[in-house]
């Protein structure tokens, strides 16, 4: 199951073209060790500023962790909770906000975090799973749940798995799901200098 992209500009890799951000999850299904190693392996080799690796990953997996997967999955707003209950694997991202090397402020630390979480959705698409990334999440609730120190910045709760059952949500998302996707056309975020668009042509 997939959107269709409507308003495509040009031909994408298939990775990215794959790549979107359903609600839909198999309950039934675990993701395995190696499929969920190999997005983290791809999110350990995304850039980063000074190649500081800001990023910070809490991973909670119901078939290897239920106590700490039920512990992600209750820091959730209930909107969410409903639907990513069914996700086996739910993952943190935090940015860390000094450098490793000198302990200064790393205002690129959030930018180089979300490179490495789409490295790890690519990946995932490459593994026939799923994502889907929450900014929908109490902060608070989750540093207390999982130790997690007042350095770092909480970026976002991915959600990961298999593709399961449309039929299981409720109808809002339902429409959601099966609506076509479109994008801002090129020419309203790339620009030669702002306000001119970038390739009119495109």
């Amino acid at each position: 199951m997939s959107q269709t992209r409507q308003n495509s500009a040009c031909n994408i890799h298939p990775l990215i073209a794959g790549r979107w951000s359903p609600r839909a999850f198999d309950g039934n299904r675990a993701v395995e060790t190696e499929k969920l190693a190999a997005c983290l392996e791809a999110a350990r080799w995304s850039s980063s500023c000074f190649g500081d690796e800001p990023w910070r990953f809490i991973v909670a997996d119901k078939s290897r962790n239920p106590e700490g997967w039920q512990q992600m999955l209750d820091v959730l707003v209930e909107a969410n909770q409903q639907w990513a209950q069914r996700a086996p694997v739910l993952v943190l991202a935090c940015a860390a906000q000094k450098f490793v090397k000198n302990g200064k402020v790393n205002r690129w630390g959030q930018y180089d975090t979300g490179q490495a979480m789409m490295s790890f959705a690519l990946q995932a698409v490459g593994e026939g799973l799923i994502t889907h990334p929450m900014g929908g999440f109490d902060d608070e609730a989750a540093k207390a749940a999982f130790s997690i120190p007042d350095d770092v910045t909480l970026m976002s709760v991915t959600a990961l798995g298999y593709s399961g059952d449309l039929s299981l949500l409720s109808q809002p998302y339902q429409d959601i799901e099966t609506a076509e996707r479109r994008r801002k056309p090129i020419g309203e975020f790339a620009f030669t200098r702002w306000g001119e668009a970038w390739g009119e042509q495109v």
